[in-house]
């Protein structure tokens, strides 16, 4: 992409996009307002290139960065997205289905412009004009045209680029010398907040008032906070035995507003002996993954255009274009496989405060047919083959951890004090406390999870086998290390003989509330579900199949676990934010199943220990088992916690191999013997 003449081609491109601007050929009304519109936001992308390469945003307010940083998504934040060109109802009204999602989604990719201005992505930049350029020949062309033809440009576009975008993903994730991000964090003066402009996302209140609270913190609290964040990172190389000192990277992942906080832990990764990559959340459908965000980001201007747009790669995806992709991938990492064999992980913080998102699902966005979801699953079966090969699962590790934003609402402070507080429970306790679970569930041959009152939950979990008491156990005892915060216990089940229904009457998935959700299992793997989200059933299982199941036809049960953290869980109620907490921690608060891969996912091999010395031997299940003679069934590259609040748990019950039952909680507390201490939050 990055040609010797790129500035030529650029320059070329919007003389061209101005002459379009000022005077459009186009008489048919609809199209005529769609190329003045997006030509007019090409021009303002090429003022703003101006305007960062000459550092003209130095000499601007703060309100006058707020200001500008407000017009650049003007036509997409609130009401404004109901007249927009990014709507696909918009487009699809004026221009019909084919022709309406094509233009919409063309409108979206060019958006993505903004970030590459800020980057100084010239190429980037000039690709997407001359893509631009193409379409709006085609439909000016006065002999007609047909909309094969821009189906085609776009085909061409997306293919001929996706080597670049993808390679320069990869060096994003691998390469500490792409320090965009990086260097504003490290060199900026943090208590002027005109810095949180300087990346390029959108910036609200939330962003700002994020960054002003943690600057009113003292030193020593951020860098404790900094110490828990990259302990945790520590600890999971040493409790996994994987061998941190052969790694010199980390990816740091946050939400805009974190700086001072991040910027601490940069300095804690350095004695580590690791540098920061810190990418940006993909702007492009090639990089995207549905609306997910993966990266670093700031406020999201509107997420049911994010919804709306999750599925734009079907205007495109086909089975030449996955299998160019993968190619892609491979030479990608190949290039770069010195920097990936040193990568250590992912270190994410995670936020939440903003309201759930409940999204509705129209019919005039993409959708991907039968044939793309198969293809979407083949992608990401391979493309984590690929990834593994040349960031080996059993050396590397992660931590995660969340903290609340202002958008929590009036009691922000005080919630975020109490969220650090949770993150730094005592770590002994808890040890002793698990460790009582953990030896009543090595004794089962199943687990009996039961809800009460509405929650119609009806599980039995078949558990492996120990053989060997002293040296061997089932269930790990989760504390304070990869995943913050500590308080839970889990396992990976036998899937033979785990069955029965799963329900929860509110719970947030992959940023997606879904209402009274039932799912079932039989041996294991999920059979049926629904929700009360939409109207439709067909509407309310697709929404499941694309959010838990990613397009797989059916997945396993990875993990089952007892969350054990009742301080959350009482905070969550106490502040009336349960329905806005991350998964992180709702996990921790009552039982929870995930679809997917187990939690030892590519690295099975590798011998962990519990804090008692007891080897962990529930490493694999029936599928991950096939990793040896059938590698391509192995793995999903997904994996979603579904907790069930204690409130809505009558039982939980452990069931040996002579029949002889324990319960471990019953009408939502524990009443195993070593264990009631956790009932104390809840007085």
């Amino acid at each position: 992409m990055f040609e010797d003449n790129i500035e030529e081609r650029y320059e070329l491109a919007i003389d061209r996009i101005r002459e379009i601007n000022a005077d459009c050929e186009i008489e048919e009304i609809g199209h005529k307002k769609y190329f003045e519109n997006v030509s007019g936001f090409i021009i303002m992308m090429d003022e703003l290139l101006e305007n960062v390469k000459n550092n003209a945003f130095d000499k601007y307010s703060l309100e006058q960065l707020a200001d500008y940083n407000k017009k650049l998504y003007s036509d997409i934040i609130g009401n404004a997205y109901e007249d927009s060109f990014a709507n696909p109802r918009v487009s699809v009204k004026l221009f019909g289905e084919e022709e309406g999602r094509l233009l919409s989604f063309l409108y979206v990719e060019i958006r993505g412009m903004i970030v590459y201005a800020y980057e100084k992505r010239i190429a980037d930049m000039t690709a997407l004009m001359e893509l631009f350029i193409e379409v709006y020949c085609i439909c000016a062309d006065e002999s007609g045209y047909d909309y094969g033809e821009l189906k085609d440009a776009v085909y061409w576009y997306v293919s001929d680029y996706s080597d670049d975008h993808i390679e320069y993903r990869v060096r994003e994730l691998l390469d500490p010398s792409l320090n965009f991000a990086t260097d504003i964090i490290m060199n900026s003066n943090l208590n002027d907040l005109r810095y949180l402009y300087a990346f390029g996302e959108y910036v609200t209140e939330n962003e700002l008032e994020t960054a002003e609270y943690l600057n009113s913190l003292s030193q020593e609290e951020i860098d404790k906070m900094a110490f828990t964040f990259t302990e945790g990172y520590r600890m999971g190389f040493v409790l996994g035995n994987k061998p941190l000192e052969k790694k010199r990277t980390v990816n740091i992942r946050y939400c805009l507003g974190f700086e001072r906080l991040v910027k601490a832990e940069i300095k804690e990764f350095e004695k580590l002996g690791l540098k920061p990559t810190i990418y940006r959340s993909a702007v492009n459908s090639i990089n995207k993954r549905m609306h997910i965000r993966i990266g670093y980001y700031g406020a999201i201007p509107n997420i049911q255009m994010e919804f709306d747009h999750r599925f734009d790669n079907a205007l495109y995806m086909d089975n030449d274009f996955v299998e160019r992709k993968l190619g892609a991938l491979k030479l990608a990492y190949e290039k770069n496989k010195e920097l990936a064999s040193v990568h250590g992980g992912p270190a994410v913080m995670e936020v939440f405060g903003e309201a759930p998102f409940e999204p509705q699902d129209y019919d005039e966005c993409y959708h991907l047919d039968n044939r793309q979801q198969k293809l979407s699953v083949k992608y990401s079966n391979e493309s984590g083959d690929i990834v593994n090969s040349y960031i080996n699962g059993e050396e590397r590790s992660f931590t995660i951890i969340a903290y609340p934003t202002p958008a929590i609402g009036k009691n922000y402070k005080e919630i975020f004090s109490e969220t650090v507080k949770i993150n730094t429970l005592d770590y002994e306790k808890y040890k002793i406390i698990q460790q009582h679970i953990i030896d009543a569930l090595d004794q089962a041959e199943y687990v009996e999870v039961k809800g009460r009152g509405s929650n119609i939950t009806d599980m039995r979990v078949s558990i492996m086998k120990v053989n060997d008491f002293n040296k061997e156990t089932v269930f790990e005892n989760c504390l304070a290390d990869v995943n913050i915060p500590l308080g839970e216990v889990f396992t990976s089940p036998v899937l033979k003989g785990t069955e029965g229904v799963l329900n929860v009457s509110s719970v947030y998935l992959n940023n997606i509330k879904f209402e009274n959700l039932k799912v079932r299992f039989e041996d294991g793997f999920v059979t049926d579900y629904s929700c009360d989200n939409f109207r439709d059933e067909e509407k309310n299982k697709a929404l499941f199949k694309e959010n838990v199941l990613f397009n797989h036809d059916k997945l396993p049960i990875g993990e089952f676990a007892i969350g054990t953290n009742t301080t959350a869980y009482v905070c969550a109620n106490k502040y009336d934010i349960v329905y806005k907490l991350p998964i992180l921690i709702v996990e921790k608060m009552g039982p929870h199943f995930a679809i997917g891969d187990t939690c030892y996912s590519r690295a099975e091999d590798v011998v962990v220990y519990n804090p008692d010395g007891k080897e962990i031997i529930s490493r694999d299940n029936e599928i991950s088992a096939l990793r040896k003679t059938e590698p391509d069934k192995a793995y999903f590259n997904c994996h979603t916690d579904i907790t069930i609040p204690y409130d809505e748990i009558g039982r939980i019950t452990v069931v040996d191999y002579q029949g002889n039952r324990v319960d471990i909680i019953k009408d939502g507390r524990f009443v195993l013997p070593g264990t009631t201490e956790l009932n104390e939050p809840f007085s």
